[in-house]
């Protein structure tokens, strides 16, 4: 990896970081907001699914638009947007406030992924090791932000987490204006995998299993770190803290499934593997609400490490079977389904915690993954 290549990746990770961390700190203060506010559990799924519908809608213009003024102005109207949408949010007073200072989050955030995924497929000579190395960034991004909103809600406010994040992107956004140079080459100077025709059976697939695994990454992401706290009530310590802390730790497992994803990539079949990483969703999934203490936490890491090792092998794939100039908009589409129509698992969740409890979302979306089993079986074979 060249210099060129290695600056593109610490500019793009460090704003993978930061998209993450801005999309999970509503989860993570999920209880705090419920007394605020005095609402349920429910409305505030519903908000979180707004938000990553948002998240994945703007992603589809967002991939178009990527084509036509490139990576650098993406991730500047991404980095200035979201602090803009961070302040809607701080200045807050009541819910409708804070759901459509979310709602602006979640959009200025969908710009990120078609941009910078983009980028490092056409820029990164060995991508798996490449997207392996951006999605440990966003990794951590998800590992932080428990943690980040935990110890600033005690410390300061939750509003305050908001506005560490936006100081983060402000200081990313001076970074890429002055030392990010206009690429002036054009997509095939600069493609190294110039894919000449699209595989649109193997893209429809792959979409479709995109959905049931978003609609799983939202329903898991948005209710763990309740779901740690009420679980953990007889351990000492700060319960918002401790619920931060054990989410940290096991989206910190996704770190090694990133990885896992980027090495076994780059040498056997992706299509074959995403099949296998589907299967192994399944049990640990509902393993995390199914079992109490040790073994609770433990499945959460297990399913940490098995879930992020699809990220470079399904953004290495995306890269296989796309035409090389709609490259773009098959990221923004893939980003769509994931955390657009995906994004329901937030407020399906809600819905599920309301009526039988936080511990059952989780067997529950493990159940609502199975169809996806049937589709990566037929995308094995199809690419």
């Amino acid at each position: 990896m060249n210099r060129d290549e290695k600056f593109i990746l610490t500019i793009t990770a460090g704003s993978h970081l930061s998209v993450h961390s801005f999309m999970l700190v509503f989860p993570s203060i999920l209880l705090v907001l419920k007394n605020e506010f005095s609402v349920g559990l429910d409305v505030l799924g519903f908000i979180a699914t707004l938000s990553a519908l948002m998240f994945g809608i703007g992603a589809i213009p967002s991939g178009y638009f990527e084509s036509k003024v490139g990576g650098r102005v993406l991730l500047l109207i991404y980095q200035t947007g979201t602090i803009v949408a961070t302040m809607v949010i701080v200045m807050s007073q009541s819910l409708w406030m804070l759901a459509t200072g979310l709602a602006l989050l979640g959009l200025f955030c969908s710009i990120y992924h078609p941009a910078g995924l983009t980028l490092i497929s056409r820029r990164i000579s060995n991508i798996s090791k490449g997207m392996a190395l951006h999605g440990i960034a966003g990794s951590l991004g998800l590992a932080l932000a428990p943690v980040i909103a935990a110890s600033f809600t005690i410390l300061f406010s939750w509003r305050a987490a908001f506005g560490f994040l936006a100081f983060v992107n402000f200081v990313l956004a001076f970074f890429t204006f002055f030392l990010v140079p206009i690429m002036k080459k054009t997509i095939v100077e600069e493609d190294h995998r110039n894919t000449k025709v699209t595989n649109k059976t193997a893209l429809i697939l792959y979409y479709s299993i995109g959905i049931f695994m978003g609609i799983t990454f939202a329903g898991f992401t948005t209710f763990l770190p309740t779901h740690f706290t009420l679980q953990t009530a007889e351990w000492t310590g700060s319960p918002t803290l401790r619920g931060g802390i054990l989410t940290t730790l096991v989206l910190l497992s996704g770190i090694i499934g990133q990885l896992l994803g980027g090495y076994f990539g780059s040498r056997f079949d992706k299509a074959y593997l995403l099949f296998i990483i589907v299967v192994l969703n399944v049990p640990f999934l509902a393993l995390i609400g199914l079992t109490p203490g040790m073994m609770m936490i433990f499945s959460g890491i297990i399913f940490g490490i098995v879930h992020f090792s699809m990220q470079p092998i399904g953004n290495s794939l995306i890269a296989q079977i796309t035409q090389s100039n709609h490259r773009g908009v098959g990221y923004g589409i893939s980003f769509f389904f994931s955390f657009g129509a995906g994004g329901f698992g937030a407020g399906i969740g809600g819905l599920i915690a309301e009526h039988f409890g936080v511990a059952k979302i989780f067997p529950a979306m493990s159940i609502l993954l199975i169809p996806a089993i049937g589709l990566a079986w037929l995308l094995k074979k199809k690419v």
